[in-house]
């Protein structure tokens, strides 16, 4: 489990179809918590 030291609350506010799930999926993957093939 993570430690709670290391949980981060993320907002993202936007329009239907601007990137938000690209965004937070990228965001994802640069923090390690997907692995290359998620």
């Amino acid at each position: 489990m993570i430690s709670t030291d290391k949980i981060r609350n993320v907002a993202i506010i936007a329009h239907v179809d601007h990137g938000k799930t690209t965004l937070v999926d990228e965001l994802f993957k640069q923090s390690g918590m997907f692995r290359k093939n998620q």
